[in-house]
């Protein structure tokens, strides 16, 4: 059996409230370095709370969050700010800007971030993740102009153009029929290993064709923490 790798991230009795509903109770994970790991549960159970936290979007009520050896609550809004550059997001809406093409959506993050490269060196990183998309042409429409799976695509591509460490995805595939969810796992699979994933779902028997490791969630709990044989068994 593979020893188990210092976590990249790691959460410690985190919890969160809003008013009197508890959302986080008392969360505790570790997630290794180069794995894919999903958070499953139904609707309103966390999960996408908990990703919140995890990038720095939200701060807990209580415990710590751990990202590379960094106590994310001791970071200031600017810092935060920066040290969120170790991180590819696509939420469950996808947060695409309606006024930006395709390709000025996914070269955002790159332009935002990363002044050092260069226009030519943008254009180049933005076809490359078109094309493993399967959306080389539709650099120049608009997210109106795209069907659901076109746009969860797009999210995905923006999410991994910068090559970042850390990849945090929210419902990846929700509201999609199964041949375009297949898809989108496929594209998941593909990127398998490159970075640290983390992804909350409902979909789980195709994810555990995709994931490491598999935490549950239910009313704010983790429940289950394992690989993903344990979750099959």
């Amino acid at each position: 059996m593979e020893p188990a790798r210092t976590p990249i991230v790691e959460l410690r009795n985190v919890t969160k409230a809003f008013g009197r509903q508890l959302v986080l109770d008392g969360i505790d994970l570790p997630i290794e370095p180069g794995k894919t790991t999903v958070i499953i549960g139904r609707s309103g159970t966390g999960k996408s709370v908990l990703l919140k936290h995890i990038v720095g979007l939200m701060r807990p009520d209580k415990g710590s969050i751990v990202i590379d050896g960094q106590d994310l609550l001791s970071l200031s809004e600017l810092e935060l700010q920066q040290f969120r550059t170790r991180f590819g997001i696509a939420f469950q809406n996808n947060a695409l800007f309606d006024h930006l093409t395709v390709d000025e959506n996914i070269a955002f993050p790159l332009r935002r971030l990363y002044s050092h490269m260069s226009e030519e060196q943008i254009l180049q990183r933005v076809a490359n993740r078109l094309s493993c998309v399967s959306l080389s042409s539709f650099g120049d429409r608009f997210p109106a102009g795209l069907s659901g799976g076109q746009r969860k695509r797009v999210a995905v591509a923006r999410a991994t153009v910068a090559s970042a460490p850390i990849l945090i995805y929210d419902e990846p595939t929700a509201g999609l029929d199964p041949v375009t969810s297949q898809k989108i796992f496929d594209l998941l699979r593909q990127e398998k290993g490159a970075s640290t994933v983390i992804m909350g779902s409902s979909d789980l028997d195709r994810l555990l064709t995709v994931t490491d490791r598999v935490g549950m969630m239910h009313r704010g709990r983790m429940i289950f923490d394992g690989t993903t044989q344990e979750a099959k068994d």
